[in-house]
């Protein structure tokens, strides 16, 4: 069986596994716990009018998921804390309009052929070293910004009363983990697409907290988790040639059931 990750493609995809699942602990921790899967969700959908506008102007596509993700997550957040209670209206605007445009500018886009159902549903086996390089940046940035404001991040994840009291801009962070969250919906991009990432970023993040007692432990289970199904899935789609996005979602829904039952038979 690991005769397969004899070839480079294989090993890239491998690697890029590992970085998804590492950038989909820590954020996935991080919007369970302030309640944000919705809020990722819509930005998610919407990253895909950056796709299209990478597609027309003949932009690197990561290039241009990543300036539109993060322009819909600012924007996001500024719409949902002046008018929370309009937070699910806004959200579906963003989400809808975002794939409009993606779709609009892609049909725009003369003799452009290629199939764009990779970046919905993801293609681990496609990712090229230069994806790779990428994910590296961002994964990176990501590990950075989380241990220098970990304090302040994990102080308005679980009490925003005490984190004014003590003086720390909670809009600030509430804004800056929708960012984060943008980021790693870019790197999940090639590994389960954009229709797939909440339930990679939801799931192993679920029962990571189940078995955990503080934010950190959290994200590493997240992690070791993330990387479990990763790796699983996309054995499982080279061996029966399925999309690797799909597979690696049905291994984790599958070992969620397993969980869930495990809990309430045997817990």
């Amino acid at each position: 069986m690991m005769d397969i990750f004899a070839y480079e493609f294989m090993q890239n995809a491998l690697l890029a596994a590992l970085l998804v699942s590492i950038a989909a602990g820590i954020i996935g921790s991080l919007i369970v716990v302030n309640r944000m899967v919705f809020l990722t969700g819509g930005i998610a959908h919407a990253s895909y009018g950056g796709i299209g506008l990478a597609v027309y102007f003949g932009l690197p596509l990561f290039a241009g998921a990543t300036l539109f993700s993060v322009l819909a997550a600012l924007l996001i957040a500024y719409m949902t804390i002046n008018e929370r209670e309009r937070t699910d209206t806004f959200i579906g605007l963003i989400w809808a309009v975002g794939m409009a445009i993606g779709i609009i500018l892609v049909d725009l886009t003369p003799g452009y052929n290629v199939d764009l159902m990779s970046y919905l549903f993801g293609s681990l086996l496609a990712v090229s070293q230069a994806d790779l390089y990428y994910m590296y940046a961002l994964v990176a940035l990501i590990i950075f910004i989380v241990t220098f404001w970990y304090r302040d991040i994990l102080a308005v994840s679980y009490d925003t009363q005490y984190a004014k009291l003590r003086g720390i801009h909670v809009n600030f962070f509430y804004t800056l983990i929708l960012v984060l969250a943008a980021l790693c919906i870019v790197i999940a991009i090639k590994a389960v697409g954009l229709i797939l990432v909440i339930a990679l970023l939801s799931i192993p993040t679920y029962i990571a907290e189940q078995v955990s007692v503080s934010l950190q432990g959290m994200m590493l289970y997240a992690v070791c988790f993330a990387s479990f199904f990763s790796i699983t899935g996309l054995i499982f789609s080279y061996s029966f040639d399925l999309t690797s996005g799909a597979s690696i979602i049905l291994v984790a829904s599958i070992s969620f059931i397993l969980f869930l039952s495990y809990k309430k038979f045997f817990a």
